[in-house]
């Protein structure tokens, strides 16, 4: 490799761990457009595995290591985690290229002091491989904390809702990597031609199971560069969301207001169903972002959108009873994407939660007076937390009356593992479906 790409890995690291950095725009920020396929793939490995895997590197390490996890330089900390992935987890990688190039790392980022405590650990780590990999532990709840490298109050919390099965199962497959999944744009072509015009250009691809506008795309290296993509022929969005506007399905020339808009995945999903006929009212706090929902408006040939700067925390006396359909895609503690953004496990905090739910509660109430008599409200998060998710929808009812749950079995592609479908929502789990974890919830307000 020409360019240190272990460096690049490291860089990219102390972003997201010192400057909160989402992982998938840190990596794009750093990957030079020259950058060739396997460079590119090794610090993704990298710079994924190690925040998969943080947990279960730092227990391995505190097992050789003289100075304890919380007191190591965090650059070095950093460094050892990069070195240990590569020594337990990328067999192609000799031993001995880990070590060295992470003491070349120490050299150029610490003192000499550093360099052979890098060098020490992890040729120690090499020496005692075969007796300190496995996790000697009893309990449950730290088994699974250590091994799939989750905080003990995000396991905790899973534990005691789903059970410790399902809380394994989900652990495990939040560190395994999530397919592409991409959105045909009806509007420009039907998914079975997409299909057939992608899979001439090399790509393999599968139709996604729930969702009917959905392929899913095994080996979608720089797919966004094709002129299918281009073009506006489709759009990346996961099955999960695309869900959202084939549970709602407006048509045409409906009024939608969709409060918590961008970046514009499910905005533009609405207008397919509406064949580019009526008005969207897309809404979000940050202009910059509402500029991306009309970058993807125009890809797609998109032009009933409108964008509008306001916080939906507020309730806009303007739009009372004026929509056939709100969207509701709250703000939530984002726990259904750990497979996408393994960072969430380390930056959210428990405490969030109840903050968070509060923020919920505020913005579902205003959303729901903007919708006339006889309209429908979808709700959706990307968590699976139980308390932003069915129980904020149900202590919704509660206190709102006049509107009820209303059942869309019939508009899934399959019925598998979504029992709850009639009953007016649905849960998606990774490990289960597939998919992001996701909740979507449909509500009728009932004419008066």
């Amino acid at each position: 490799m020409e360019k240190n790409m272990r460096e690049v890995a490291l860089k990219i690291l102390i972003e997201i761990n010192k400057k909160g950095a989402y992982s998938n725009i840190a990596l794009n920020k750093h990957m030079a457009s020259n950058i060739n396929k396997l460079d590119e793939n090794f610090t993704r490995e990298i710079v994924y595995g190690v925040l998969e895997n943080r947990l279960y590197l730092d227990w391995i390490i505190s097992k050789v290591s003289k100075i304890k996890i919380k007191k190591i330089d965090p650059i070095i900390l950093e460094i050892l985690r990069i070195g240990v992935y590569q020594i337990v987890f990328m067999e192609k990688v000799p031993n001995s290229a880990a070590v060295n190039e992470s003491v070349k790392l120490a050299k150029k980022y610490s003192h000499k002091g550093s360099v052979s405590y890098v060098n020490g650990v992890l040729r120690n780590i090499i020496r005692k491989r075969a007796n300190i990999l496995d996790i000697d532990i009893k309990n449950t709840m730290d088994y699974i904390s250590i091994k799939y490298s989750h905080p003990k109050w995000m396991v905790k919390r899973w534990i005691d809702e789903f059970g410790e099965d399902f809380t394994l199962e989900l652990c495990k497959v939040n560190n395994e990597k999530p397919k592409l999944n991409i959105r045909t744009n009806r509007l420009k072509i039907d998914r079975e031609t997409l299909k057939k015009l992608l899979k001439a250009k090399g790509y393999n691809i599968s139709e996604t199971k729930y969702a009917s506008d959905g392929l899913i795309i095994e080996n979608p290296y720089k797919i966004t560069n094709t002129d299918e993509f281009k073009k506006g022929l489709f759009t990346i969005q996961d099955e999960s969301s695309m869900l959202v506007s084939q549970i709602m399905t407006p048509g045409k020339n409906n009024i939608v207001v969709d409060i918590c808009s961008a970046p514009g995945g499910k905005t533009t999903h609405i207008a397919q169903y509406m064949e580019n006929q009526g008005k969207i009212i897309a809404r979000d706090i940050y202009d910059h972002k509402l500029k991306l929902i009309k970058e993807n408006s125009n890809r797609l040939g998109i032009d009933i959108i409108n964008t509008e700067l306001f916080d939906a925390l507020k309730l806009d006396e303007k739009l009372l009873s004026k929509s056939d359909y709100v969207l509701v895609d709250a703000p939530c503690s984002g726990l259904g994407l750990i497979r996408r953004r393994p960072e969430i496990k380390w930056n959210r905090k428990e405490d969030d939660i109840e903050k968070i739910k509060e923020m919920q509660y505020i913005i579902l109430r205003n959303a729901s007076k903007y919708l006339k008599p006889g309209g429908i409200l979808i709700y959706s998060t990307c968590t699976i937390e139980r308390e932003e998710n069915i129980n904020m929808i149900r202590n919704f009812i509660t206190e709102n009356n006049e509107f009820q749950l209303v059942g869309f079995d019939h508009l899934l592609e399959s019925k598998k593992n979504i029992e709850t479908a009639e009953k007016g929502y649905i849960e998606l789990f990774p490990h289960i479906h597939g998919t992001d974890g996701f909740f979507i919830a449909k509500l009728l307000k009932k004419d008066k």
